[in-house]
């Protein structure tokens, strides 16, 4: 009796295996039709032996156009174009083009605020409401949030482009986007969690306006962009010709997204001077470095409605890289697809460097 009763229980737990195998297999094979097979094919694809093969790999996967700016060591700046500037009128992706810069544009206020911080003029540990008692009871915390849980994503404020009615309408003044964050609960209590947050370095911004009494952008060109040298580093679309910047694409729709002000425009080659002297401190005056230490990174990336960037510091081989893109489509393909492109072009710089 004892091995009857046990026979039916194993061919039960043997059905059961059986059934979660199969709805495992058959899981896997629907699962299959959803997998973006660009990415994984362009992730095993062979890598090139040159960067410029790499640009024009990202070309054949469907980028309208790439700038890839590469700088080592002392070795003077190269730099590597695919595609087009401007598709409609068939101009060449040119190295020299403006282009947005998207969220690169916060290593920039980070290096102000520790300017600032350094200089006695601010304290990265003051509450943020002394700036905007307005926003009491409409930003959650505010009382609690300091500059510096600010620079680090750590201050709980919602970010505004995570609300999906901020895509609803463009363009947006700074006044509308931060209405996207108010009267929202925290993400987390202050200095509880990290969330990267839009809103944080909106605010940031207009700290430093506060702090100076003019516009937080001539406070970064005259401590930052004037002292490097740089001659193509720009505050907004406004200040410059049209036809200097890069065109810019969001797929599915031929528009395009050029006349949109969405903030600091650069050369690739001003970001890689600007990335470098981060890097190695000259932008830095004493006692600065040590302050930005306790704010931000030392590289970032960027994204705009058809803009995508990548400014990046390999301490290994002691090199700049700087990735321009110019399509997107904020669902993550393209953003994805991107990374892949800067992580095989540094592959093939450290090979280089190993050969």
């Amino acid at each position: 009796m004892e091995s009857n009763n046990a026979a039916p229980a194993k061919s039960k737990i043997s059905l059961g295996v059986l059934l979660l195998r199969l709805s495992l297999f058959f899981g896997t094979i629907i699962s299959l039709f959803f997998v973006p097979w660009i990415l994984v094919y362009a992730w095993l694809l062979p890598l090139p032996n040159t960067v410029q093969g790499q640009v024009d790999e990202a070309i054949s996967h469907g980028f309208d156009g790439m700038i890839v700016y590469v700088q080592q060591g002392n070795e003077p700046a190269q730099f590597y174009t695919g595609g087009w500037k401007d598709r409609a009128n068939k101009i060449p992706a040119d190295p020299t083009s403006l282009f947005k810069i998207a969220s690169i544009s916060k290593l920039y206020v980070s290096v102000s605020i520790a300017k600032l911080a350094n200089e006695g003029r601010l304290s990265i540990d003051t509450p943020v409401s002394e700036y905007f008692p307005e926003l009491i009871g409409r930003i959650e915390n505010l009382e609690t949030i300091t500059i510096q849980m600010m620079t680090q994503h750590r201050s709980g404020i919602p970010n505004y482009t995570n609300n999906p009615a901020f895509w609803l309408d463009h363009p947006h003044t700074d006044d509308e986007s931060l209405a996207f964050a108010l009267d929202l609960p925290a993400s987390f209590a202050p200095n509880e969690g990290y969330e990267y947050s839009n809103t944080n370095y909106l605010l940031l911004s207009r700290v430093i306006e506060q702090t100076v009494g003019y516009d937080h952008y001539q406070f970064i060109d005259e401590r930052i962009i004037k002292p490097l040298g740089l001659k193509n580093t720009y505050g907004s679309i406004n200040d410059v010709n049209l036809d200097d910047v890069m065109s810019g694409y969001y797929v599915g729709y031929e528009e395009d997204q050029k006349p949109q002000d969405y903030g600091m425009m650069a050369t690739a080659e001003d970001v890689g001077i600007f990335l470098r002297a981060l890097n190695d401190g000259s932008v830095f005056e004493a006692g600065e470095k040590e302050i930005y230490d306790q704010l931000y990174v030392y590289e970032h990336g960027g994204l705009v409605v058809g803009y995508q960037s990548y400014a990046e510091y390999h301490k290994d081989i002691d090199t700049v890289v700087v990735q321009f893109i110019n399509t997107t489509d904020f669902d993550g393909y393209e953003w994805n697809l991107s990374e892949i492109m800067i992580n095989r072009i540094v592959k093939i710089l450290k090979n280089d460097a190993e050969n």
